[in-house]
């Protein structure tokens, strides 16, 4: 029998930082909502610690070559994406849309994932830390489930008034 490889668990990313800087590397996103400080591995091979409070946003990156930050920073419609569409104001004024999970438990962290509105851009998936925004604004909710409604057993419903009577 042969031994699977294990897949990495460290991403393709691009930290930017509040003060303008932008610092490519990989990093386990499994970590990221658990920790005050990000532990990059940069493409030089050096393990660099990065406190949270000081991130502005992690992008996750398809490749190292194309432009780190989302082309378009808002939809140009509503978008089709299931989930909470969103409007982030960050601290240095800075604003951008995405789409995050229609989940509260997700809320809860330290920060918050979404896509960004260019789907086909480098940008890939994104993790804002609380610390780095000012507000974040629901614009709408994008599609939701409908509860579903109880199916009568045997027939009709006892509740359901006849149509004609018999």
């Amino acid at each position: 029998m042969k031994s699977r490889v294990t897949a990495s668990t460290h991403k393709k990313v691009a930290v930017f930082l509040l003060d303008g800087a932008c610092e490519p590397g990989h990093i386990n996103p499994a970590a990221l909502d658990s920790v005050e400080k990000i532990d990059l591995l940069t493409p030089g091979g050096e393990h660099r610690s990065i406190p949270l409070n000081e991130v502005k946003a992690v992008c996750f990156v398809r490749e190292f070559t194309g432009p780190f930050e989302p082309e378009r920073k808002s939809f140009l419609s509503r978008p089709k994406l299931d989930g909470l569409w969103i409007r982030l104001r960050f601290r240095d004024n800075d604003e951008m849309e995405g789409v995050a999970a229609n989940d509260l438990l997700a809320m809860l962290g330290l920060g918050v994932q979404l896509t960004p509105p260019d789907l086909h851009g480098n940008v890939v998936r994104m993790f804002i830390p609380r610390s780095a925004l000012v507000q974040m604004k629901v614009l709408g909710v994008v599609g939701v489930a409908r509860r579903p409604q109880p199916k009568p057993s045997g027939g009709r419903s006892a509740d359901q008034p006849e149509l004609f009577d018999e």
